[in-house]
């Protein structure tokens, strides 16, 4: 089983990148995803993160408002840290258990990892492959206040909490660069996949 990371800033189109991974032929595990679920999925977890940011993270429902909580997580450092050691033992720990299930069944398809601390997840180390995907930060700021609603202050806020992009390039096998439009990225990212997998 091939085991292929796809890492970059927020924004920066590694989703876009596993889109066309995935038409063609390879299994996704999506960081965001597995990490809504483990809050959704786990009491104990949420229950830490009211206690940490207060109730305001909750919408009428008593569920998490993930907006809400990103708007305060984010909003310094120090806040970004907490919720980091909150949540990513839960999401790797289910994301490790889901590689460990496919290995087991015997899983023959390409896997791959959409996520963007993967670097600081020390998660590299287990990968076949790493992609980083580069965009400039100009174009993901952009991206985050035309499509997420962001502030300018919140786009910059989210950027600066990850870890510098200069450390993922230099541990990644391979770099896509996401400049032009997003058929553009399609086109890259459809020949990276021939150059690893094969047709």
């Amino acid at each position: 089983m091939l085991l292929i990371g796809i890492t970059g800033g927020i924004a920066s189109g590694k989703t876009e990148v596993a889109k066309v991974f995935q038409k063609l032929g390879a299994k996704i595990l999506s960081g965001d995803e597995i990490g809504k679920d483990v809050v959704e999925k786990n009491p104990q977890l949420l229950k830490k993160l009211v206690k940490t940011y207060g109730e305001e993270i909750l919408d009428s429902r008593k569920r998490l408002n993930r907006k809400k909580l990103g708007k305060i997580a984010f909003s310094s450092p120090s806040l970004t840290k907490k919720l980091n050691s909150i949540v990513h033992p839960f999401l790797l720990k289910d994301l490790k258990e889901k590689i460990k299930s496919l290995k087991k069944r015997g899983y023959k398809k390409p896997v791959v990892i959409d996520a963007a601390l993967i670097v600081e997840w020390g998660l590299h180390r287990e990968l076949d492959y790493l992609v980083f995907v580069d965009c400039t930060k100009q174009k993901r700021i952009r991206r985050l206040i035309e499509q997420k609603g962001y502030t300018r202050k919140e786009a910059e806020g989210r950027i600066k909490a990850q870890l510098p992009e200069s450390k993922k390039r230099k541990l990644s096998d391979f770099i896509i660069k996401n400049e032009g439009s997003v058929r553009e990225l399609r086109r890259r990212a459809k020949a990276l996949w021939e150059k690893i997998v094969g047709k």
